[in-house]
């Protein structure tokens, strides 16, 4: 999809983040955006902005909607095509969430919370409206669907289990729709960051009354922490035109790495990450060994203003063993 301009854009979590990020790219790009999200006071801040970066308020449609709920969601799927004239040419599901904590402690709710709205709105997003898009644009006009994933989808963590699960079922819901579209002239696309300078951190605080029975608690040290790599994260304005890159150029995976060689690598930490799951634990063991063994030879050669970020050292695998003892949960056995 190459031609944007007077075109319908729908984004789902467009209110904040990355999402809003993509609400000012695509609509800079002259398209008229509906923007959809459980938080009324963001929606209204978020209208606000996108005026204020040039976008005429008459180009933007802000939804309050629960995108777990399969009603309400095709509410704003009719009252897109009643206020813009159609359903959207590109439909970018963003909404996302995420709970922290050691998986092994995750209750049903965790898991339905997390599961609901990374993958569950995805698909309801999917089902709603791209027989409305085949319909009205199939071999007439350009269309495409997007969603965004994680880094997650590819490296999992024992804390964010449920998160990464869901962004890996993402994944290959899109790669499926990528082969499904072709034969309408579409396509689809999957955004793949990492960290994201969004309020993700944040994201307990909007976890419904009916599935607040959670088998771990985060300290809000933990928290802060988690709070402070998000807020050094890729900036959403700037990851949505690596997503409009992407769309242009018909990419079915996006890795948020402007340089070829860095996309290059990402895929390669990927696809090793997948093949020391192939190793049994002694193999798996020894080469975790070995690459700790490697990295503090490198990193004892060069100066601490030169050092790596936290996280990519052996001293990070101490921090991170460390914040994880501080992550309290809940015995399931005292659950009522």
């Amino acid at each position: 999809m190459k031609d944007f301009a007077g075109k319908i854009c729908f984004i789902s979590g467009g209110a904040s983040g990355a999402g809003l990020g993509q609400a000012k790219v695509f609509g800079r790009a002259g398209m008229r955006v509906a923007i959809a999200d459980v938080r009324e006071n963001a929606l209204d801040n978020a209208v606000e902005e996108l005026v204020a970066f040039g976008i005429k308020r008459e180009d933007i449609l802000a939804l309050k909607v629960d995108l777990t709920n399969r009603e309400e969601y095709t509410a704003a799927a009719d009252k897109v095509e009643e206020v813009f004239g159609g359903p959207p040419h590109l439909l970018i599901q963003t909404a996302g969430v995420n709970s922290f904590g050691p998986i092994e402690a995750s209750t049903f709710d965790d898991f339905d919370w997390v599961m609901g709205v990374c993958l569950n709105h995805v698909v309801n997003g999917l089902i709603i409206f791209v027989p409305r898009m085949i319909k009205a644009y199939a071999h007439k006009t350009e269309f495409h669907v997007a969603a965004t994933s994680s880094a997650g989808a590819f490296m999992a963590g024992a804390v964010c289990g449920p998160y990464s699960a869901s962004k890996a079922a993402v994944n290959n819901l899109m790669y499926s729709y990528a082969e499904a579209l072709k034969p309408y002239g579409a396509g689809a696309t999957v955004l793949c960051p990492g960290n994201i300078n969004s309020n993700i951190g944040n994201a307990e605080k909007f976890r419904p009354e009916h599935l607040k029975d959670t088998g771990y608690h985060v300290s809000e040290g933990t928290m802060m922490h988690l709070r402070s790599i998000h807020a050094t994260g890729i900036d959403p304005v700037e990851l949505a035109e690596i997503l409009k890159e992407g769309i242009e150029n018909e990419r079915v995976i996006v890795l948020p790495d402007h340089n070829p060689d860095g996309r290059a690598a990402e895929l390669r930490r990927h696809n090793e990450i997948i093949e020391d799951y192939t190793l049994t634990r002694a193999q798996r063991e020894a080469k975790t060994q070995k690459r700790m063994e490697d990295m503090k030879k490198a990193f004892a050669a060069e100066s601490k203003e030169e050092r790596a970020p936290m996280w990519a050292v052996p001293e990070g695998a101490e921090a991170y063993g460390k914040a994880r003892k501080d992550l309290v949960w809940i015995d399931s056995s005292k659950r009522k």
